[in-house]
Formats: structure tokens, sequence, C-alpha cells
């Protein structure tokens, strides 16, 4: 029996078919599925170069950014950038203090700590700025919902320029400009920026009034990492940024990011995004977490090799005690759910034990594990700090919004959203998300979904076919590994594999075809002869030869219908 729900991707339409006759009929599909759907988008996807990236003065207020940024430039005023803790605000803020500085600027960054400030613009970080004489501050990954610290901001006389990609409240804080592209009277072609994204694109508007375009692609490297760290879709302008990106990330002549590359046991040259969502980015983000994420920055901005292993060393230190306090949490997590965890449409938990660093990983694993929204709260002295992941058929910022008398702050995406609140009011929050998750997912399967690109015969597989597939990369949201349902292959061997016999390793067969498998993580499922398989083409190393093979992602006997 299959655990997950498969979910096959509607064929491509017969006239766009017939229009895209020069393409592999596979590679149509698998572009299709990820939106591609006019035939003018898939050579430009494709190729991911300078097609995908767009004007940066359709962004809202651009021009006026850049004018104020400007005046700031010719009159020697000290330009403060807020920043944020996490990679994508950590990144945001290294491209803009780095680029305003090359244009000539006096230019100072301020991170604000994750437990004692939080997320966005606080009042006592503007007094802070104030005094040590900045007249104009630019936000980056922050501020959209900062309608009350930026009249403060106008009261201390400063000047504050938002950048922002987070979904904008009902008020828009009367800022000099409002640079996002999810404001509802923005022109700009693609809203799935990165707030690192919506920097650079203000960076490049800069470069291009001094008649330095071009330079602005310095700063790709940095923008990959933020970008992929902060799982905006890889679509669009994103993929643009990232495939560029990783091109000047793996040429970096930062030092730090050397560094962190090297303790993180990966090699300069053969990065991807893969190596940036599961080795490069928690690490950028463990500072952040646990301390304070201008460790992370420091790292981004130094020119000293020793102090740059220096901080590459705390940051994996940092990341191996993250990875023990998620842990801890999320078994924690799991034994409050015990028995109905299965049963209720939302998942919240708190405690006050809890770090709060690591909210947001444990919610993440939970809707893994369970297929459902779910909050972690990190619960402390009458003060509840929330952190929200959910799933695709749930918008997590809309149920909050409906709850929003109870929040004193939230912000966020569908996916990802954060809040702080009394605590004395948490159960009041769990009824009411309850009930709202009850009626918005009352159709649907709780079960986790597994995308499925199309049908394919195990035997119409060849080598380049692994080959043509990976012109789809880099992978990431939105633009997940191709993955392949095969219907009744032969199991030829199986055996389990690993410490406690987690996984299975296999050989299936289709007609004269045979092809190794692994299956990570389903070594207690029951094998049938033949089995429907869903999978992904990847390659494994063995004595210095690059082999193909299937990974398995799930699998159920081959009469069965998912």
């Amino acid at each position: 029996m299959t655990q997950q729900r498969w979910h096959v991707c509607p064929p491509v339409p017969s006239d766009l078919s017939s229009q895209l006759s020069g393409f592999d009929p596979l590679l149509v599909q698998l572009l299709y599925n990820r939106g591609i759907t006019e035939p003018a988008g898939f050579e430009p996807f494709i190729a991911g170069d300078e097609r995908l990236a767009n004007d940066p003065l359709l962004l809202p207020d651009i021009d006026k950014a850049v004018a104020r940024i400007n005046r700031a430039l010719l009159g020697g005023e000290l330009i403060a950038v807020f920043g944020d803790f996490d990679a994508d605000g950590i990144t945001a803020a290294a491209v803009l203090v780095q680029g305003i500085g090359q244009l000539g600027g006096n230019v100072i960054s301020y991170i604000p700590h994750r437990l004692n400030e939080g997320h966005g613009l606080n009042d006592s970080a503007l007094e802070h700025l104030r005094l040590e004489g900045a007249s104009l501050v630019v936000t980056v990954d922050c501020g959209i919902t900062g309608a009350s610290e930026v009249k403060r901001g106008r009261e201390l006389g400063l000047d504050i320029v938002i950048t922002d990609h987070h979904v904008p409240s009902d008020t828009i804080p009367d800022a000099v400009a409002v640079v996002d592209p999810k404001l509802p009277e923005s022109e700009f072609p693609f809203s799935e920026l990165a707030g690192v994204g919506v920097a650079v694109k203000l960076l490049q508007a800069l470069f291009r009034a001094a008649n330095r375009g071009a330079e602005a692609d310095e700063f790709l490297d940095l923008v990959a990492l933020g970008t992929v760290a902060d799982m905006v879709p890889l679509t669009g302008e994103n993929r643009y940024l990232v495939k560029r990106g990783l091109e000047v990330l793996n040429q970096s002549r930062r030092v730090g990011l050397q560094e962190l590359v090297l303790s993180s046991r990966l090699e300069m040259g053969k990065l991807d995004a893969q190596d940036i969502s599961f080795s490069l980015g928690p690490r950028l983000n463990a500072s952040g977490r646990l301390g304070h994420g201008v460790t992370s920055y420091e790292l981004l901005m130094t020119s000293s090799r020793e102090k740059a292993r220096e901080l590459a060393a705390m940051l994996e230190a940092g990341n191996t005690e993250r990875r023990r306090l998620t842990s801890e949490a999320f078994e924690n997590a799991r034994e409050k759910l015990a028995g109905e965890a299965g049963e209720l449409p939302l998942l919240i938990v708190g405690d006050s034990g809890y770090q709060p660093g690591v909210v947001g990983v444990v919610a993440g694993r939970l809707v893994d594990e369970f297929y459902r929204p779910a909050i972690v709260i990190h619960l402390d002295e009458g003060t509840a700090r929330g952190s929200a992941r959910s799933i695709p058929d749930f918008d997590i910022i809309a149920a909050l919004t409906e709850c929003r008398d109870l929040l004193t702050r939230f912000g966020g995406h569908s996916q990802a959203a954060g809040f702080i609140m009394p605590d004395s009011d948490v159960d009041k929050l769990r009824e009411r998300l309850q009930k709202i998750a009850a009626r918005e997912l009352a159709d649907v399967d709780l079960r986790p979904a597994l995308s499925v690109d199309t049908v394919v015969p195990l035997s119409a597989l060849r080598g380049q076919t692994y080959k043509m597939i990976g012109r789809l990369e880099p992978y990431g949201q939105a633009n997940q590994i191709p993955c392949f349902l095969s219907k009744k292959v032969q199991v030829v061997s199986s055996r389990a594999v690993g410490a406690n016999g987690d996984h299975l390793k296999l050989k299936v067969r289709d007609g004269n075809v045979v092809w190794d498998a692994i299956a990570f993580d389903l070594g207690h499922r029951e094998l049938a002869s033949h089995l429907d398989i869903v999978y992904n083409l990847e390659t494994e190393t063995w004595t210095g030869r690059e082999l193909l093979r299937l990974n398995i992602r799930d699998f159920s006997p081959a009469s069965s219908t998912p």
C-alpha cells in the first residue's frame, strides 16, 4: 500500500504539443508541469538566461528609492541598511552595503537580534541608528508591515526606504519609497523575488543610474544563496538569478564563502542549489537561530582569511547545536501531539523549552511527517512567539489574518509565517485556527502528496534522458527534480541496507532493461513481485565512475491504484 497520494500531472494539450514538435515530448511535458504553457517561454526557461530578467524600473517606487539614495550619496549622508537575521536578510544586507559602498556611499548595517528584537523594524533600533548619525534607512527583506515603526522613524527625522518581498498588510507604511513586487499596484512581471532579489534589483537601478550597470552581476553569488535558502519558487527571474548566481558562487573570491564551503565539506566549482538548501543555507541561518545573525553577515563581508575561518567554525558549531535542539524539540512536539496528529486538520503545539530559533524548522518537519499545517510556539513569560508552516492546500497567512485581533504582530507568506501574541490567548488561537483549517481542508486528502511529472515505461529511459532533464537545473521550489511513475516493474532482487535496515536496495526489470534502485526509509515496507514505482533519476559514484540509478520515492503493488 502506498503511503502517499500520487498526483500525476495532466498531459500537455495536443495543440501545444503540435506547436512544440521540435522539442522532445518528455521535456515538453516537464516544462508544461512547471507552468511554461506558452511556446515562447520554453527556450528561455531551458536556457535560464537574461531573457528571464525584468527591468528593475518596473518595481513600484523604485525611482523614488534611487533618487533618495543618490541624494544621500551626493550629500555624504550616513545610510543605514536594516536587514533581517535569516540567510535572505543577511545576504540582502551584504548586497546593498557593499554595492552602495562601491558607489561611494557612507553606509552601515543593522541586523536585528531574533529573540531580543524579532523580525522587522523596531523603534529602539531606529532610535539607535538616528543617534549613530543616520539620516536614511533602507530596509531589506522587511518593513512592509512596519507602518507604525516608519511613522516613529519620521518623527525621529529619518527617511526610510522599504525594500521587501513579503505580503503587504492593509496599511502601507508612509515611507519615502516602498519597493515590493507584491504591492497591489506593482507592474513588475514577477512577484516571487526573495528579499535579496529585490535588493539586487534596487542595486541594478542604482548602478544603471551611475552608468555601471553590469557591475551588479558580481553580487549574484549572494543572491543565489539568499534566494535558494528562502525557498521561493525557482521559476521566472529567480531561475535566472540562481542559475547565473551559481556560476558566480562557484568562482567567488569572497574568502568568507570559500571558508564556509570548506567547513561544509563541499567543493568550490561543484556547488549546486541542493548544496545551498542543505548545507550552506542552514549554516548561514544558524547564527540568527541561536544567537545573533551578525556572525553570518560578518562572514560574508570579511576580507580576512583568518577571520573568515574563525567565523565559519562558529557557524559550523552553531549548526550542529541547531540540529540537536531541533531534534529534541521535534520529538517533544511529536509526543505532545501523540494520538491526535492524524485526526486534527491543523497542528499547534507550544512549550517554554523550545528555542525560538528552531520553531520554524520543527514546524516544517511536522508538516513533512503529518501533511497538515503546523504551528510551533515558544512560550516565554507572557509572550508567545509562533512560527507556522503549511501545505499547498492551506494559506496560513490568510488564516492568521482572520485571527489578527489575537495577534500583536504577524507576517509572512501563504506557506510560512510568524507571529507574536500574549500567551494567554494561545488556546483561543488554537480553537479558531482549527475551525478555519477544518473549513478549508474539508475535502482535502491529508496524506502527503507526491507530484508525478508523467507515467513512463521504465524500458523507455536511457542515459540521455538524465542528461536531457538536467537542462531543468537548478532545482528547487516549483521546479523540483523530475519525478516519474513506471508501472508493473518486476523486482529482480532486494535487500535491506543501512544500520537498522531502514533502506532497500533493489534491481528492477522492465522487459530486457534492468535498473539498480535505492529506496530510502522504505525498508519496513512489504514488496510484491511486481510494483508501480515513483522515482527520480540520479547518479551514484562507484569505484570512481558515475552510474545511473533510480531513487524510489514510493511504491505500491502493481495492481493497486494510489
